[in-house]
């Protein structure tokens, strides 16, 4: 089960690195340009500042999800990212939902449930601190 968490935290860390680094660094014309073509197309409907954030946020929990456990520093961090996790991918399903994007609605849906996975196993039967 361990392992299993840690394949989880590891895939979602993937997925907020890969995403967070091309919210926060790409310039938003760019990042609109590039949603358009493979679908997103949301960043359009967004301020620079909110995709920026986004960005960071996804980066942050990146490391919340892995670091805190790799390294023995408040390994108690990597359950709580992961409800941060939920709560994004919640407010991630709203947005495609409004914009007709039900691929990427079951796409988040499947981050969720990832994430739910790691929370569920970190505060639970596989916690780093008990």
């Amino acid at each position: 089960m361990n392992l299993a968490l840690w394949i989880a935290a590891g895939l979602l860390a993937a997925v907020a690195l890969s995403g967070g680094i091309s919210k926060a660094f790409m310039p938003k014309g760019k990042l609109d340009e590039l949603s358009a073509k493979t679908g997103g197309g949301w960043t359009m409907h967004a301020s620079a500042a909110f995709v920026k954030t986004l960005g960071v946020l996804e980066i942050l929990a990146a490391a919340g999800l892995t670091l805190p456990a790799a390294l023995d520093i408040a390994p108690v961090m990597v359950p709580v990212t992961a409800v941060c996790w939920i709560l994004l991918m919640i407010g991630a399903m709203i947005t495609h939902g409004r914009l007709g994007q039900y691929k990427y609605v079951a796409l988040n849906l499947v981050y969720l449930a990832l994430a739910a996975f790691v929370a569920w196993g970190r505060f639970g039967p596989e916690s780093f601190t008990g």
